[in-house]
Formats: structure tokens, C-alpha cells, sequence
């Protein structure tokens, strides 16, 4: 886990790209032509616990198929945008839809259209493979490359600098919800 140097005291949102971020940056075609994508279990984790804690998920992707979409809202996040090529209005509208301000959302994304969003937020984050103008951009760069782990490094980070990390244990623990 990697630790953030920053104040993330404000921190009550996350909202993630998917290719680069929650997934990694090579895909596989199916004979089909669609892309298939990988996702880390951890990440899976990490953003149910923070949707059990009281957090807001939020998914921005340009990229649109229905597997995404499925995966993500089988974890509990109803908040799925696919084929989206300008971020930023998405994430503004889903802010003011929940009334968040921009110090209060963490972003992680890793190319050039996660820029945008990456400027108006609290906290802007990127994967440690991620673009390098997401790199000078980013406030955190996680230990992690996009699609093994950087999502729950973020969110585990911000819960543990808030001293809310414990909580996942009792989520876990409890009897089913």
C-alpha cells in the first residue's frame, strides 16, 4: 500500500476510469470483435467496502460494453457512464447530482481524456503506468499499474488516512447485508 502525501481528510467520493485504471491497458478481442477486458479482484473489493462505508462510486469510461457495465453494477455502483469522450461534464453534473464538491471527489484516471476531470478535483490520482501527462498531472501515483490493484491502493489509502481502513473488516465480518 502506498501512502498518500497528501490531506485526504475531504475525501467522501471516488470516481475511476475504466481501460488503464480498473482494467489493464492491453485487451483481448474476441472472435466477435469486441474487447474483453480483465479485472483485478482486489479493486472488486476495495470498491465494495467503500460503497458499504458510505462512499459514492462513480464510473467515466469511453469505452461502452455491456460486460463493464454488469460487472460494475453487480458490485452495488449504480453510477456506470460508458462511451464518454468528454469526462468532465459527466463528473460536474454526477458532483452536483450527489451535492459534492470538487475537494471532496478523488479521480483516477490514465490518459489524456481523464485530464480534464483530473484538474477539478480534490484529489487526482493516477496508475503507475499511466500517461505522462496524467503523471505531472496527478497529485497521488499509485505503486500500482492500471488493472492490478491501483483502485484498491487508492481507496485503502484514503480510508487508512482517514482512519476509516478498520472498517472494512467489519463489513466483511458482519452477517450478510
Amino acid at each position: 500500500m502506498s501512502k498518500l502525501a497528501i490531506d485526504a481528510s475531504r475525501i467522501k467520493a471516488f470516481i475511476f476510469d475504466v481501460d488503464g485504471v480498473l482494467s489493464a491497458t492491453t485487451l483481448r478481442i474476441g472472435d466477435d470483435g469486441q474487447p474483453m477486458r480483465t479485472t483485478n479482484l482486489r479493486d472488486g473489493l476495495a470498491l465494495r467496502a467503500a460503497l458499504r462505508a458510505g462512499y459514492r462510486i462513480c464510473i467515466i469510461t469511453g469505452g461502452k460494453t455491456e460486460a463493464v457495465e454488469l460487472r460494475y453494477h453487480l458490485l452495488g455502483i449504480t453510477d456506470v457512464y460508458s462511451g464518454i469522450t468528454r469526462k468532465l461534464p459527466v463528473m460536474q453534473q454526477w458532483m452536483l447530482d450527489h451535492g459534492l464538491l470538487p475537494e471532496e471527489v478523488a479521480y483516477m484516471g490514465d490518459d489524456i481524456p481523464d485530464l480534464q476531470p483530473m484538474r477539478h478535483c480534490g484529489l487526482a490520482a493516477a496508475p503507475h503506468d499511466a500517461a505522462s501527462e496524467v503523471l505531472a498531472t496527478a497529485t497521488y501515483i499509485s505503486k500500482f499499474t492500471g488493472g492490478y490493484g491501483c483502485a484498491r491502493d487508492l481507496i485503502e489509502s484514503v480510508m487508512r488516512a482517514q482512519g476509516r481502513w478498520d472498517e472494512v473488516y467489519a463489513i466483511f465480518e458482519a452477517p450478510n447485508q
